[in-house]
């Protein structure tokens, strides 16, 4: 089970990368988009990016932070897409779909990650 937690380390290292360079190349205006962009979405990517490379050391270390640090990314990130569904008018269907996107991978780190974190095996019967 092991190898799981190594896998999740590195989804969430890569997707905090990604969120990092590519808000930071918004931040920065050397990439424009065609779309309205929420500044405060973008430095909200940046941020958690670096949470999420944090977040991936946690995990790789197996520290006892690593659970609380994913229940936070995955919970942040659903307030996040819910506000932008139901509560933004000027969102762009690019950053719904981003922050879905990272809401997806965050699910599969937090599984790849349930047991580690859960000594008790997940009991669907009940």
């Amino acid at each position: 089970m092991k190898i799981m937690h190594k896998i999740a380390s590195i989804i969430a290292l890569l997707i905090g990368i990604m969120s990092v360079i590519s808000g930071s190349k918004v931040l920065m205006g050397i990439d424009i988009k065609d779309y309205t962009v929420l500044n405060w979405l973008v430095i909200y990517n940046v941020i958690f990016g670096a949470i999420s490379m944090l977040a991936a050391y946690f995990i790789w270390k197996n520290n006892s932070i690593a659970k609380k640090a994913v229940e936070f990314i995955l919970a942040s990130h659903t307030f996040i897409a819910i506000y932008l569904n139901f509560f933004s008018e000027t969102v762009a269907s690019e950053s719904i779909k981003a922050m879905s996107f990272r809401i997806s991978i965050w699910i599969l780190i937090y599984l790849l990650t349930y047991n580690k974190f859960n000594k008790e095996p997940l009991n669907i019967t009940k």
